[in-house]
């Protein structure tokens, strides 16, 4: 049997308030409660567990090893009170105001367009925020929080997700391209003597050199349609997902280039759930809808 908690969450809320504050009258200032309060909470505490987590140094209340750990601990138990509030309030009030969606600019964009169709026809009063993103750029939307679902090639440590779709990966250039006019297979020599085209990673910490290829010219864009705008003009070659340039290998104004050896690359999607313990029915609703639409492709 679990002991029953003798202190609450306000109390412990105090606690963080004085560390992150830098004192008992600024943490009674941001509480908008008494520094009395303040202060018998913490006491509380201590006399409650037997413990000192602070200890007077000059004019500061500085934490000891123990209020250390305290405070490490107070801060995750308000974090998850506070998940878990929001978790059944979105389960009271049916489907969710809004909802986060990141997604890898690798996923075919008309598929994605076409779910959110369909889930506005079911959910009309649920806003939904897209957050397109790039290599690192989605991962880093589920761990601050952005993200309530996320379709993503990386799936950070701590969240769980399922294979969603395998994208193949072409080199192409433009028609009048010079790799065209070759006249045989193309190799990473003759790649390199052109210019590379390519997406930047939307994450804060993306690596600048983390490139497919080392080549003399290239042009990093912000956004997948201005890199393929430029390779349909004839201004370089790219790896894009075929899947994602099918409607301009069709009419022509791309050609795959052909690649010399197993240069065939592949990249796996995955779905994933920000907290599939809390996830609200909308976002339920809608991941079922995109696993529908890749089935069916």
């Amino acid at each position: 049997m679990n002991p029953v908690p003798h202190i609450a969450l306000e109390q412990w809320r105090a606690l963080i308030a004085v560390v992150d504050a830098g004192g008992y009258a600024q943490a009674a200032e941001a509480l908008h409660k008494s520094q009395s309060a303040v202060s018998y909470a913490v006491q509380k505490i201590e006399s409650l567990l037997g413990v000192r987590a602070f200890e007077i140094q000059g004019r500061k209340a500085v934490l000891t090893p123990t209020g250390q750990m305290l405070y490490r601990r107070a801060l995750a138990l308000v974090a998850e009170a506070g998940d878990l509030e929001q978790a059944a309030r979105k389960a009271s009030a049916g489907w969710e105001a809004e909802i986060g969606v990141a997604v890898e600019v690798l996923f075919p964009p008309e598929v994605l367009i076409d779910c959110l169709a369909r889930f506005g026809v079911e959910a009309p009063q649920t806003r939904v925020e897209v957050i397109e993103s790039v290599l690192g750029g989605t991962a880093e939307a589920l761990l601050s929080g952005q993200a309530d679902l996320a379709i993503t090639p990386q799936i950070p440590p701590g969240f769980l997700g399922t294979t969603l779709i395998r994208q193949r990966l072409v080199s192409v250039a433009a028609p009048a391209h010079p790799l065209h006019a070759l006249g045989r297979e193309v190799g990473l020599k003759d790649l390199r003597a052109h210019r590379h085209l390519t997406v930047r990673a939307t994450g804060a910490t993306r690596d600048r050199r983390a490139v497919t290829i080392e080549v003399e010219q290239r042009w990093v864009f912000s956004s997948m349609a201005s890199s393929l705008a430029a390779a349909c003009a004839g201004h370089g070659f790219a790896w894009y997902p075929e899947l994602r340039i099918a409607r301009e290998l069709a009419d022509g104004r791309l050609r795959a280039l052909p690649m010399a050896g197993a240069e065939e690359r592949f990249v796996d999607l995955y779905l994933v759930l920000a907290d599939p313990d809390f996830a609200g029915p909308g976002v339920r609703r809608l991941a079922a809808l995109i696993e529908q639409a890749v089935a069916l492709r």
